[in-house]
């Protein structure tokens, strides 16, 4: 997305002087929810009103939905309260009658960003129409996939874009729903830090306990905004109840977050700062230094497992090797999940190196 530095203008339409938030029930239920919901968050720092008129499902027979009748009542919402709406197309059909209802912004959720088929029919039947459109990344961690949703719409001259992290599915056990895998976002962050970046940590956390500190995580890596999922009665929602809040409690959880200066110009922070970096690049360094030579003692041993026929791979070692770190790291303050995903790269790099030896003629 080349020439892309103007993509956040959008935001300032919206003269905040805070993130923005995004909020509302996670489906459309009944006009009544809708009313009720959104005139408990009008008052709030609510910009924009969301909520699921089509649900994805992974398997049939859960609700999927009201349909476009749920558009009417988003109409009624903005009507009466004065609030902007958004929801979630998944095909051409969906914005054509999204487009048809007033819907103010628009979400490709993270079952379509995952297949560029039906991303390139959502540009088409998008080609210049001047509303945002805000891409959620894809189920899986795959930066470029995501990326590349953002560029087919980029392509179809749509210029007020945007992206919400909702975490990546994993069959790993977690805390959260989806895992967060922040190193993703930043990293689009790095490569284009003029694209609009939200936090959903209703996906993110899958429970509404986690709102609030997935919500400050997000603020200190600079993000832009918030999709909330906010219900009048959270523990009788239809669809992913355990994550949303009620509007009081979304009105609490915003009063509680800091939004810090990405930067700040006094000469004793950066000074400050400047020292603790170094501390950090030194740091750095060793790490690798210690990797390398790591390395050359397990090319030692591939020679040696060579020598005498024996394979690459000993598991009772690694689970041996995987367990002691782990339980070194809780001593050093390291959580479980981090010790483990460092040492399972670094087991495969080792692999890695020993297969090299092992096919060396």
């Amino acid at each position: 997305m080349k020439n892309s530095q103007n993509l956040k203008s959008w935001l300032k339409d919206y003269n905040l002087n805070h993130p923005m938030v995004i909020a509302g029930p996670c489906s459309a239920e009944t006009e009544a929810q809708m009313l009720d919901a959104a005139f408990q968050l009008k008052d709030s720092d609510t910009s924009i009103f969301r909520a699921g008129i089509w649900k994805p499902r992974t398997r049939p027979g859960n609700f999927e939905g009201v349909g476009a009748i749920g558009l009417k009542w988003l109409q009624t919402v903005k009507q009466e309260t004065g609030l902007q709406t958004t929801t979630e197309v998944a095909n051409a059909n969906h914005v054509e009658l999204a487009l048809e209802h007033d819907v103010d912004v628009l979400w490709i959720g993270a079952r379509t960003t995952v297949n560029p088929f039906m991303v390139q029919e959502l540009a088409n039947a998008l080609a210049g129409v001047d509303i945002p459109v805000l891409v959620k990344n894809p189920v899986n961690p795959d930066l470029a996939l995501w990326l590349g949703a953002v560029e087919r719409l980029y392509n179809s001259n749509i210029r007020k874009l945007g992206v919400i992290h909702r975490g990546f599915s994993s069959y790993e056990k977690s805390k959260y729903r989806n895992k967060p895998e922040w190193q993703i976002p930043i990293e689009l962050q790095n490569q284009f830090p003029d694209l609009p970046l939200f936090v959903d940590p209703s996906h993110i956390g899958g429970r509404r306990d986690l709102i609030l500190e997935l919500c400050q995580k997000a603020l200190d890596l600079n993000y832009d905004g918030m999709m909330i999922e906010t219900h009048p009665t959270p523990d009788q929602a239809w669809s992913d109840a355990e994550q949303q809040v009620t509007p009081d409690r979304l009105k609490e959880i915003l009063k509680s977050l800091v939004v810090r200066d990405p930067q700040i110009e006094g000469v004793k922070y950066i000074n400050e700062l400047e020292k603790l970096r170094t501390k950090i690049d030194g740091f750095d360094d060793t790490l690798l230094r210690v990797l390398g030579e790591r390395m050359t003692t397990v090319e030692d041993i591939g020679r040696l497992k060579k020598s005498q026929n024996v394979a690459v791979l000993q598991n009772a070692r690694w689970h041996e090797i995987l367990k002691k770190m782990v339980d070194l790291g809780e001593k050093e303050n390291l959580s479980a999940e981090f010790v483990t995903k460092i040492f399972q790269a670094i087991h495969q790099e080792s692999i890695n190196h020993q297969e090299q030896i092992m096919n060396q003629k």
